[in-house]
């Protein structure tokens, strides 16, 4: 999986020039597919230990004319990325994000701290309940994510229904409500009988059907999380998963990401699986775009998820409301432009187009406004990869994959959330900036 994602991303090493400070990176741009404008690139660079301390970097951007400037971030490398080895001895690999508004065929990094931006991520948190992603201006702030990291908690059954997994919740394109649903994990719910389908929580990853142990007989449900059977001779799959640590955070004008350990327990409250989950934002202009990465791995032999297309694998929920209140008003727009009535749904194994979806489109409203978001694919994921949607808010795709020690899962997705209706050329253009970005030598 990795191997051709780093054929297509070629790690390039600085030129020295004269001067140590003055040093540049020079790049020349191959777009096979057109769609990268205004939306993020990422080049895998090598550069001296010295410059691994740089984040933000000056970027001359050459289109035949005279060039202009625009500000990189520099990151560690990502889930997705860091397959890629620094090229040569005493270099460190740094992953380079720009935002191109014209078409481009070279690009000159100057390797030196640029004047800080303004506006920039940072990362906040709330001790024991959440950590939020906020775009930070002189005096103002707008909200992107929250992740819900409470501490596992069995001291009543209550307690255990808000904490039994963790997910992240989208906030709408100005950050002022949340479009996700948090089921029992959200705070002012009213009254939790009006909950429709709590357990689909936001932007969530997991299986109801994971298998481990010796010759697989043991058994765990990473989506709804029952809780431990009264009779303890019943193999029922329970399971919970649990924050463990945050790993890394990064923050700057273009993106804001953290990396974090979770834990996939299963009965006896013990771990069979571990994994880092990796989300990050960007600042972009006409909506909210995110990308989820994940490298899932066994703690003690093989493991197997599986499930169903209603409860596996990567999934966007929206907000209660929507099940609630609104759900005659969704429609879905997929890859071959077809645009599905209001309030209809189609899913695998009765709809047999419903497999390897490279992108599709869910269409809700929330208050009075409609808003799409898009579901982005990427071509290394596991194939055969079936997809489900509910009118009530709840979509995505899930896959059968055997996990060892030596081949951890790893896999990768984007979601776009914009206020009003998307095009089929919208959806292709965020799908090939994803799948085959621009190539830099």
């Amino acid at each position: 999986m990795t191997r051709w994602f780093a054929a297509l991303l070629v790690a390039v090493t600085i030129t020295a020039t004269a001067s140590a400070q003055d040093d540049t990176i020079k790049l020349k741009l191959t777009v096979d597919k057109p769609g990268s404008l205004d939306l993020p690139i990422v080049i895998p660079l090598s550069v001296p230990k010295a410059a691994a301390m740089i984040d933000e970097v000056v970027v001359d951007v050459v289109t035949g004319a005279d060039p202009t400037t625009v500000v990189g971030q520099l990151t560690p490398p990502g889930i997705f990325t860091e397959s890629i080895k620094a090229d040569g001895e005493g270099k460190v690999r740094r992953d380079l994000h720009i935002v191109l508004s014209n078409p481009c065929l070279e690009l000159v990094v100057h390797l030196k701290q640029a004047k800080p931006q303004v506006t920039r991520f940072a990362w906040t948190d709330k001790e024991g309940e959440y950590q939020e992603l906020k775009l930070t201006r002189s005096g103002t702030f707008t909200r992107f994510l929250r992740y819900m990291d409470r501490p596992y908690d069995t001291s009543s059954p209550a307690a255990r229904d808000k904490s039994y997994k963790v997910f992240h919740h989208l906030y709408d394109p100005i950050g002022k409500r949340l479009v996700t649903n948090g089921g029992f994990a959200d705070d002012n719910i009213g009254d939790p009988k009006k909950l429709l389908y709590p357990h689909h929580r936001g932007i969530m990853y997991g299986f109801n059907k994971c298998s481990y142990g010796p010759d697989l007989k043991s058994h765990a449900d990473t989506w709804h999380c029952p809780p431990p059977p009264t009779d303890k001779k019943k193999n029922v799959p329970t399971a919970h998963v649990a924050h463990q640590k945050t790993l890394s955070t990064v923050t700057g004008p273009i993106l804001g990401r953290h990396r974090v350990l979770l834990g996939w327990f299963g009965a006896g409250e013990k771990p069979f699986a571990i994994e880092e989950r990796e989300m990050t934002a960007y600042n972009l202009k006409g909506g909210t775009l995110v990308e989820f990465a994940s490298r899932l791995k066994t703690t003690d032999g093989k493991i197997r998820v599986d499930g169903d297309p209603q409860h596996a694998g990567f999934q966007f929920r929206a907000s209660n409301d929507v099940a609630e209140k609104t759900k005659k008003l969704t429609y879905y727009l997929h890859p071959d432009g077809s645009k599905g009535e209001m309030g209809k749904e189609r899913n695998w194994p009765q709809d047999k187009k419903m497999v390897d979806l490279p992108w599709y489109v869910m269409s809700f409203v929330l208050d009075d406004q409609r808003y799409s978001v898009c579901y982005l694919n990427h071509p290394t994921n596991p194939k055969e990869t079936r997809f489900s949607e509910r009118d009530y808010g709840r979509f995505g795709g899930y896959f059968q994959r055997d996990i060892t020690a030596d081949q951890p899962l790893v896999v990768t997705y984007r979601l776009w959330l914009q206020t009003g209706e998307m095009t089929k050329m919208q959806a292709d253009n965020l799908y090939w900036a994803f799948a085959l970005p621009p190539k830099a030598k």
